[in-house]
């Protein structure tokens, strides 16, 4: 088996950041998303990709470590810390899976225990201390790419080509583009009449996954 790369996510705080970040994984050769612990999500921001990409759920960090050196990966956190390696000097050796820490608080010190290494994005401008989760993946996922040699997908037009969505869509995902858009409408309407709290999710179309996983 070639080189592969994976993206972990270990309960992350906006959950409308894993469709974003399934459509970066879809553009650079990610061979599966693994969620680790919370494993609902809002597929919105995909645009589709999520029916090209295995999802894989662990409820531990454990369990997620010990599948992926049976894989025989290299676990790589994204982070500004101590010892990180720029990403842009390309610092792989195989197969890895990059780890991406919450949103706000970056890494924990469970997370960091489980990394081989670490890499960070040099930053050139004075304006920002950190970038977006979702930007800081696209473009380590693009760095491994390249390093890694990914074939480049092929270009029509001014887009690359999509291949057919899956006869069967990912165990993991089932919702479309198109579900959650009516979602966000419905959602909208009822916050003008009064009838939507925010802080609900029980039943919205977004935790259509929480049914669906099953333990590995």
């Amino acid at each position: 088996m070639g080189i592969e790369s994976y993206i972990v996510v270990h309960n992350i705080a906006k959950r409308h950041n894993v469709g974003t970040l399934a459509r970066s994984a879809t553009a650079f050769g990610v061979t599966e998303l693994i969620l680790v612990g919370r494993r609902d999500f809002n597929a919105f921001g995909s645009h589709g990709s999520t029916s090209h990409l295995r999802f894989r759920h662990f409820h531990s960090l454990l369990e997620a470590r010990n599948f992926l050196k049976e894989k025989d990966c290299d676990i790589c956190g994204v982070e500004i810390a101590d010892g990180a390696l720029p990403v842009n000097e390309h610092p792989f050796n195989k197969s890895t899976a990059f780890l991406l820490g919450n949103e706000g608080t970056g890494l924990s010190a469970k997370e960091c225990e489980i990394c081989d290494f670490f890499v960070y994005i040099p930053q050139y401008g004075c304006g920002t201390a950190s970038l977006n989760v979702t930007v800081a993946a696209s473009i380590v996922l693009h760095h491994f790419g390249v390093w890694a040699g990914f074939s480049e997908r092929i270009r029509e037009g001014n887009k690359f080509i999509v291949a057919e969505r899956p006869v069967k869509q990912a165990k993991y995902c089932t919702e479309t583009e198109e579900s959650i858009i009516e979602e966000r409408k419905t959602r909208k309407e009822h916050a003008s009449n009064g009838f939507f709290d925010e802080s609900r999710n029980g039943d919205s179309a977004s935790n259509l996954l929480d049914a669906l996983f099953n333990d590995e």
